[in-house]
């Protein structure tokens, strides 16, 4: 009887992943498809176009840290939270400066 349990649950818990997995590869798809189609049909200002590619940009990394890296605020899961707010540092820190570093090179070199 338990044996029958044990493969009911597990059956259970694949249907689930399986639907988490749909439900993302739905979200991603249409926050990939938003972006390109105001790439292909133009018809905003650049501003809010801009802005429209950066929140659906946003949203797709919360879309894939949740659907399928699994990532949520379960104590089990701390330190991959841990993990993952030292990567974001670390990348935050490598863009911001090396755009810092580009721009004072730009500006002390127009003077050339």
């Amino acid at each position: 009887m338990s044996s029958e349990s044990q493969v009911h649950s597990s059956a259970g818990a694949s249907q689930s992943s399986h639907k988490s997995y749909n439900v993302g590869f739905v979200l991603a798809a249409l926050l990939t498809l938003i972006p390109f189609g105001l790439a292909m049909y133009p018809s905003l200002p650049r501003t809010a176009k801009f802005l429209l590619v950066l929140a659906c940009a946003v949203i797709q990394i919360l879309v894939h840290m949740v659907f399928f890296l699994h990532l949520t605020t379960a104590r089990e899961q701390r330190w991959s939270l841990v993990a993952l707010v030292f990567t974001v540092v670390i990348i935050v820190l490598l863009v911001g400066l090396s755009l810092w570093i580009m721009y004072y090179v730009h500006y002390n070199m127009l003077g050339l």
